[in-house]
């Protein structure tokens, strides 16, 4: 078999590469090996990687244990919850550049194989991208959610603790010094955010599309079975590359329907419908939006991890893992291969349900339907909401705007109780292009959710795996490309009506054309990096 890096180890037009080799300690017997990329996205601003240096490491010693040479290089990793409300805008770009960063790296060098380290929001779907567009032996290593945190001996997490604090401070519900305490109990130490938000989600997601080790979504980071994870996951890179294992023949059409179907039934984050379709795409898959809807109709929702219910990724793993909620989904599967060289319906047929409340029966789940509905109406050809974390009664709501185009502004309107309930919170222009960057709204929602106000929210940009409420986001077309959700005013009745599928406002399509005529368009502040963005997302 040839691999990428004999052109640098058997041609003798390439000595001059190989002598730059030697001087990273390269020897002969070296150039006998596969060589491996590791993709390290370890940085010691967000929580989910800072542990990540330790686990490569182990990552690199089985890789060289297997017979492959490892060359790591870095890759930039974004947090959410700290850029949030202060500069999020550039989070959703950075996937892509990570996707871009490691084409770069992988092909300038000639790598055989790469494994994938990474953990939060962005990272693991710009790497899963990435392993479908080069579709060369890979997988990936997801770094581990972190310890619920504790006060006064309840739980806590980041969400529905030091964010929702936010919005009971501003509602005058809890002093500065009760919500000091808060965040400083919220997150205990290294991992990703404790609930089922983002990171998590797409850990299951990888998972689940076979591209990382059983077991791997739901292992705690500091778990000493991380680290051996790690390890295993070097010695399989070498196996992948040695019997031409790819990326496309593991993250099938199957694959990625199995993805979904676990998704509705975890009851994952929003952002999964933003991140599989793209990730399918590289892969050469049509993954169209709708999908998710369908499979929600057919798939009951077996599983409330925060934000939806109280339980978080420890108790997940805890009760069997993602394996567990395989075995209870085992009769919708369908096959598709594995990095763990099983079937996927081999790994549900193994897998043991240890809690019968953190992952319901099929015939006593927490909801009939699925995680994810989405909604059409005269302002949204398809929008989407995390129906699992909507209170029975918002189900259906029906309410006047409030129309903001700013996070600020929604901010200082609960602040001022200019929002009452009842009302329903329209944040537009918030979308790829006319935030730019389709920023998540994690502090308005949990401003909202804090001060207890029982009100809907609508956006054309996107929602944290943490929001929980009537938030309806994704709604496309965006208002900055003509969307009329764009043409909404204040007074507006809009309807929601979930399980109808169904999002309007009460005002004549003629209405809001013309008032879309004389709409004005809010003045964002610009990086060239987000103007290349808006770019590529203006219409």
């Amino acid at each position: 078999m040839t691999l990428p890096s004999d052109k640098l180890k058997k041609d003798v037009a390439t000595m001059p590469h190989r002598s730059l080799l030697r001087a990273d300690g390269l020897n002969d017997a070296d150039f006998k090996k596969p060589f491996i990329g590791v993709a390290n996205s370890f940085n010691d601003v967000v929580p989910g990687h800072i542990h990540l240096n330790e686990l490569t490491k182990w990552v690199k010693k089985g890789i060289r244990d297997a017979g492959g040479v490892p060359f790591e290089w870095g890759v930039p990793g974004v947090c959410d919850g700290i850029a949030m409300f202060v500069e999020m805008r550039l989070s959703l770009p950075s996937r892509d550049h990570i996707a871009d960063n490691i084409e770069i790296m992988m092909l300038s060098h000639s790598f055989d194989g790469w494994v994938g380290v990474t953990n939060c929001d962005k990272i693991t779907p710009g790497m899963l991208m990435a392993a479908g567009r080069l579709d060369l032996p890979a997988i990936m290593l997801t770094g581990g959610a972190m310890k619920e945190g504790k006060l006064d001996g309840q739980g806590i997490d980041l969400v529905s603790g030091a964010f929702e604090a936010v919005g009971k401070v501003k509602a005058g519900k809890m002093t500065e010094k009760e919500a000091h305490k808060i965040e400083c109990a919220a997150c205990p130490g290294a991992g990703s955010c404790a609930g089922l938000f983002t990171a998590n989600s797409m850990a299951c997601m990888t998972e689940v599309l076979g591209m990382s080790l059983t077991g791997c979504a739901t292992t705690l980071a500091l778990d000493p079975k991380k680290k051996k994870q790690a390890y295993e996951s070097g010695k399989r890179i070498v196996q992948l590359v040695k019997k031409d294992i790819r990326p496309r023949q593991i993250m099938t059409k199957n694959a990625f329907e199995n993805a979904v179907r676990v998704d509705m039934a975890i009851g994952g984050s929003t952002n999964t419908a933003l991140h599989l379709p793209a990730i399918a795409k590289e892969a050469g898959i049509d993954l169209p939006l709708i999908t998710f809807d369908q499979i929600a109709r057919q798939t009951p929702n077996i599983c409330h991890i925060r934000p939806a219910g109280e339980h978080v990724i420890e108790d997940l793993d805890n009760a069997g893992g993602i394996p567990a909620v395989l075995n209870r989904l085992k009769k919708y599967l369908k096959s598709s291969p594995t990095v763990n060289y099983k079937d996927i319906k081999e790994i549900a047929a193994a897998g043991k349900v240890k809690d019968d409340e953190v992952i319901r029966p099929i015939n006593r789940p927490f909801g009939k339907e699925g995680g994810i509905a989405v909604l059409k109406g005269n302002i949204a050809d398809s929008s989407v909401i995390k129906q699992t974390a909507v209170a029975p009664d918002m189900m259906q709501f029906t309410g006047p705007a409030k129309v903001f185009t700013s996070e600020e502004a929604v901010m200082q309107a609960v602040e001022d109780k200019k929002i009452k309930d009842g009302d329903v919170v329209v944040l537009s222009f918030m979308g790829s292009a006319g935030a730019p960057g389709l920023p998540e709204m994690l502090t308005p929602t949990s401003v909202i959710s804090g001060a207890e106000l029982r009100v809907a929210l609508l956006t054309d940009g996107r929602f944290s795996g943490g929001t929980r409420g009537a938030c309806v986001g994704h709604i496309e077309p965006e208002a900055y490309n003509g969307g009329l959700i764009g043409a909404v005013k204040n007074g507006d009745i809009i309807e929601i009506d979930i399980p109808k599928r169904k999002l309007n406002v009460k005002v004549s399509q003629a209405e809001l054309k013309k008032r879309l005529k004389t709409r004005r368009t809010p003045q964002r502040k610009m990086t060239p990096f987000l103007d290349k963005f808006r770019q590529e997302y203006s219409q």
